[in-house]
């Protein structure tokens, strides 16, 4: 039911272009340098435990630049289909993104040289956009109508997000003023928060809509989709109160929780890929089933980190797992479905055929994209193991060259999308 209003609605429901397509676009400006800002400066990634620098600016790249840069954009477009009621305002999307993409910038250029004053500024400029996106997002999940699991996957990690923002800023603003009782546990506490609470719950959630859309499969299973997504909320809270309370016997039993919760939402979306009309597995099936992949895989290295085992391996191993192996690969895989939907969906009803999503798609740049992203998953992840500065650095050279790639991907959409538009009939 939800798939089938989807697709009702979404082309009498399209934004202007200029309105999505910006995040887009910065998400993919955004994953390079995260990968740059990596090769750039690899030797400072084994043993890394945390704190500002450059491998922490090249991780929050990542999480904003790419994972919630691209959010923002596709709930923009979403919600309006799935409500069927217009966004509250245009020009509060215009006005979130720019404040949030300087934000990301100065926060993260603060971050990599250690300026408490500009991470100060990018903090204050993000938080606010994510302020006004909250907004937004909650003006039209309120006439969303019984979209059921959908609304609940996404209510939660709206409010993971709302205190993501608060934690965010108190991080920063502790820098100076030392007043958090325990910085680096509640920096844990911020990126598992991210991780699975706030990108976990609303990708499991809009998964609902987009993979049986993406793959012409049916609907998804909500009840079992309700049970997971209890279960993955209860993990989440309790690996929180374990990392804030440094209480493993209540950390144990969250991961647990949420590795169970997770299996029941693979189970989920594994019984829809079953019953896809679109059989062949591209470049982005691929990247959604990885990244479906490394999200338990990072559960157990952090458990293993936490358990005290190799922690100067598993600690970075984990952070890099969870950023780059779940959240990248997934968010990418994701965006090079939807960037060529939305494209060709705006080419529909006008005086010219209307372009299909191959029409707009170069598929050798994606599957480039797709083996540098593997490549720079599994050296930079075997470099880290083995301390090995020069392995860290290939892998991210190798994910580089795939988000050049797909950079060229995008480029290439945006110029056929660009000359049908412009050109007379």
């Amino acid at each position: 039911m939800i798939f089938g209003d989807f697709m009702l609605g979404a082309r009498s429901r399209l934004l202007p272009i200029s309105v999505p397509f910006p995040f887009f676009a910065a998400a993919v400006l955004f994953q390079i340098a995260g990968w740059g800002l990596l090769a750039a400066f690899a030797d400072e990634a084994p043993g890394f435990s945390g704190g500002p620098g450059q491998i922490l600016a090249s991780l929050h790249l990542v999480t904003l630049g790419v994972g919630l840069m691209t959010a923002m954009g596709a709930l923009f477009q979403i919600l309006p289909v799935v409500t069927g009621r217009p966004l509250r305002s245009v020009t509060v999307c215009r006005v979130i993104f720019g404040l949030f993409f300087p934000g990301v910038l100065a926060l993260t250029h603060g971050m990599g040289h250690q300026q408490v004053w500009v991470m100060e500024a990018g903090a204050a400029l993000t938080v606010a956009a994510i302020l006004l996106f909250l907004a937004q997002a909650a003006a039209g999940l309120r006439h969303a109508g019984d979209l059921g699991v959908v609304t609940e996957h996404v209510e939660i990690a709206l409010a993971c997000l709302l205190f993501l923002a608060l934690l965010g800023l108190s991080l920063v603003a502790d820098l100076d003023r030392g007043f958090l009782w325990d910085h680096a546990a509640v920096a844990r506490v911020h990126s598992v928060v991210s991780a699975y609470g706030f990108m976990g719950l609303l990708a499991a959630g809009m998964s609902f809509i987009l993979i049986p859309m993406f793959g012409l499969a049916r609907p998804a299973d909500e009840r079992t989709g309700r049970y997971a997504a209890w279960a993955m909320i209860a993990g989440v809270a309790l690996a929180v109160t374990g990392l804030l309370t440094d209480e493993n016997r209540i950390l144990f039993p969250g991961a647990i929780v949420g590795l169970a919760g997770l299996v029941l939402h693979l189970s989920v979306m594994v019984e829809v890929m079953r019953t896809r009309m679109e059989k062949a597995d591209g470049p982005s099936f691929l990247l959604i089933r990885l990244g479906w992949g490394m999200m338990p895989a990072s559960i157990l290295v952090g458990v293993t980190a936490a358990a005290g085992v190799a922690v100067d391996r598993t600690g970075p191993l984990f952070g890099f797992i969870l950023i780059f192996g779940w959240m990248l690969s997934f968010v990418m895989g994701v965006l090079q479905r939807i960037l060529p939907f939305l494209g060709a969906m705006h080419t529909v009803g006008g005086v010219r055929r209307p372009l299909a999503q191959s029409d707009l798609t170069v598929s050798s740049a994606l599957w480039l994209h797709f083996a540098g992203h593997v490549a720079g998953l599994l050296l930079a992840g075997a470099g880290l193991v083995l301390q090995s500065g020069l392995l860290v650095r290939l892998g991210a050279l190798a994910g580089l060259t795939g988000a050049l790639a797909f950079a060229g991907f995008f480029l290439v959409l945006c110029a056929r999308l660009w000359r049908h538009l412009r050109v007379p009939a």
